[in-house]
């Protein structure tokens, strides 16, 4: 082999190394640096150098929020009834050396933990109440689990119930519960509609009658107004010819005679009785002899042949 060779190749091995103990830690990212087995510092965003043999990268950490889901968990209520909750935690990394050093197995302990505070919670609760109270058990959840992993460098932001399932038998007399209660409100505004319906009509025939009344109303006093302007018209007219008669100044022999035609009018053959003053009897016994005499002097009619 030419002597040549071997100093190119211990070159091209020493490139390759240090090439391999340049490294760029991406946004989000951090990587725990080691030296000689113990901690030495932790990498944030940027160009970085490690000594060669002598550093080494223990692990490289996501800062990102993180979504864990946990299977269902058996959990006992206050009142006995066993049911499955399962569970979704959202957490991140805050520091990179307490949790690469501070828990073998980060995910698995969360989990663990959260079971265990889970069944505590819902363990001094019953069935109405953890159905209910989804918001209460997720923050004394996650209020257990941030102060728990704070030594582990992992802050939890948000805890959450994802599904309650209770036993098949529960949720059947549940459904059976809440077909009872829609068929009370169905009941209970069926009823208001009605009673809503007959008010209106109630209502509506009290205005009609009033409407009415009023319609009867309206109607008698115009006819009372009628009937009073004409009567107001008959007075007048007849306040009229007296006036012109008195203007007139007829003769006594006049109004006797008007005297006369005033009580013919009157006896019509609807009267039965009918008293007549003297003035006028004699005006009347002198009427019908004057016309007596004018039948007389009228010429007879010639007798027809049989």
């Amino acid at each position: 082999m030419p002597e040549f060779i071997v100093p190119i190749i211990i070159a091209v091995v020493l490139l390759i190394i240090l090439i391999r103990c340049i490294r760029v830690v991406p946004q989000a990212r951090a990587c725990v640096i080691e030296r000689l087995g113990a901690y030495s510092t932790t990498w944030g965003v940027g160009l970085h150098f490690k000594l060669p043999f002598i550093e080494r990268i223990a692990r490289t950490v996501s800062l990102k929020e993180q979504v864990v889901d946990f299977p269902p968990q058996p959990v006992i209520t206050k009142d006995n009834v066993t049911m499955q909750i399962d569970t979704v935690i959202y957490f991140e990394i805050t520091d990179p050396k307490l949790y690469t050093y501070g828990v073998e197995h980060p995910l698995t302990a969360i989990e663990n933990l959260t079971a265990t505070t889970l069944r505590n919670i819902v363990g001094e609760l019953e069935l109405d109440q953890c159905l209910t109270s989804r918001d209460i058990i997720n923050t004394k959840i996650r209020t257990i689990l941030d102060e728990a992993t704070d030594p582990w460098g992992i802050k939890v932001n948000r805890v959450e119930l994802k599904n309650i399932m209770p036993p098949k038998e529960i949720q059947n007399a549940m459904e059976r519960q809440m077909k009872a209660e829609r068929e009370r409100r169905e009941a209970i505004l069926q009823a208001e509609g009605e009673k809503k319906s007959a008010i209106l009509i109630a209502e509506g025939e009290k205005e009609s009658a009033i409407l009415r009344a009023d319609a009867k109303k309206q109607a008698a006093i115009l006819e009372a107004e009628g009937q009073a302007e004409a009567i107001l018209k008959v007075q007048e007219a007849t306040a009229e010819s007296i006036r012109r008669l008195n203007a007139a100044m007829p003769s006594e022999p006049v109004i006797k005679l008007r005297a006369l035609e005033a009580f013919t009018a009157a006896a019509d053959g609807k009267a039965t009785k009918i008293i007549i003053p003297s003035e006028i009897q004699s005006l009347a016994g002198l009427a019908a002899s004057f016309k007596e005499l004018i039948a007389d002097d009228a010429p007879a009619e010639p007798e027809k042949k049989k």
